[in-house]
């Protein structure tokens, strides 16, 4: 079939060409279509009419070529109707001349102003909320389930995520929360010296790193390093389809993969909390006896005397909160990766940002919380 005949037939009816398509038009043929478009005479009217009763196959590549030849001999949207196409054909056609009159890039390129911004942001952060509560919903099912079949439970996994989650998060917390230590020990004893109140620094950095500084640092610590990695593995392994041959094996890969890194990062926080309140007093305690005269004796007596239980308790009992918070978003960031290098990178970033506002957020929650409750 490589004569014009073959693939098309030209004929006049009235005021109008009518073009009849024939054969499979498809990627193999194309060539052969192309010429045989190339081959038709010169239009001698204005209205063109394309007959498709009489073609059996049709394809996305074989479409543009006619609209391509369509536009290129001067025709218009007004000028050219269809008739007698099967349904699949039509609908196909209308596809192909929608992207090549409005490709996607124009809409992309659109300039947004700034009311327009502010709507779709909020748009955007709604059905993210949406996202979140849905998955809070699944794993709270999950869990539940774990519950009446415990033998499902991956303990291995929970201890290899506790471990580096936890275990080797240690030092970095411990460095960050001492040096914060004694920059607010030292802070406060600047202006502590000027009244002879060298002692009073011992109430503000007990009480600032056991009640605040030291779980929120640990947490922030935690969203940047372990949220961020939790992103990473998840979104790789659906980029890798690892989560599809989870769910084809018959498992639950919430229960495989979140419910394991939930546990962990919620048992691991309150740990680091301590290693936190630890470092950062041991960090004032190296200024008070370094610059202002308190030795360590002193220094634990006086935090002994002044530090009530109820702020160390407050600060550590933050933590698991907190933990919850960073394991759910960077879980669910994860999963919604597409298959794409890109995507994973885009969802780790926000894992962090949501992670740290959340943790911000939820502190400043329990600190009016509390002190409404005279706590």
């Amino acid at each position: 079939m490589d004569s014009a005949a073959g693939w098309i037939e030209h004929e006049t009816e009235g005021d109008a060409s009518v073009l009849y398509l024939r054969g499979a038009w498809r990627l193999a043929n194309l060539g052969a279509i192309s010429r045989a478009l190339k081959s038709l005479p010169p239009a001698e009217h204005k209205r063109f009419v394309l007959d498709g009763s009489r073609l059996k196959e049709l394809d996305t590549s074989a479409g543009f070529i006619l609209y391509r030849h369509l536009v290129g001999i001067g025709c218009t949207e007004s000028t050219v109707s269809a008739r007698g196409f099967d349904p699949r054909h039509r609908k196909l056609l209308r596809l192909v001349h929608e992207r090549m009159t409005c490709p996607p890039s124009a809409a992309r390129s659109m300039h947004l102003g700034l009311v327009q911004r502010v709507g779709a942001a909020a748009l955007k952060l709604g059905r993210l909320l949406r996202t979140h509560s849905a998955f809070v919903g699944v794993v709270v099912l999950e869990a539940l389930g774990l519950l009446r079949r415990p033998g499902r439970f991956r303990a291995k996994e929970t201890v290899a995520q506790f471990e580096a989650v936890g275990l080797d998060a240690i030092p970095i917390v411990a460095l960050v929360t001492f040096l914060i230590g004694v920059v607010f020990a030292y802070l406060l004893g600047v202006q502590a010296q000027r009244y002879g109140a060298n002692i009073f620094v011992v109430d503000g950095v007990g009480l600032a790193m056991c009640r605040e500084l030291s779980p929120l640092l640990a947490a922030v610590i935690v969203a940047g390093r372990s949220g961020a990695a939790f992103t990473a593995q998840l979104g790789t392994m659906k980029v890798q389809e690892e989560i599809d041959a989870i769910s084809t094996l018959g498992l639950s890969p919430v229960q495989v993969l979140v419910i394991p890194r939930l546990a962990a990062i919620v048992v691991a926080l309150p740990v680091l909390v301590f290693v936190g309140d630890v470092a950062g007093v041991a960090g004032g305690m190296l200024v008070g006896a370094w610059q202002l005269d308190i030795g360590a004796a002193a220094f634990l007596d006086r935090l002994h005397a002044v530090l009530p239980m109820s702020a160390f308790v407050i600060g550590v009992a933050k933590a698991p909160v907190f933990g919850a918070f960073i394991a759910m978003i960077a879980c669910r960031m994860g999963l919604l990766v597409a298959r794409d290098a890109r995507s994973v990178g885009e969802s780790t970033t926000s894992t962090v940002v949501q992670s740290i506002v959340w943790v911000i957020v939820l502190d400043a929650i329990f600190a009016v919380a509390l002190q409404s409750l005279d706590l």
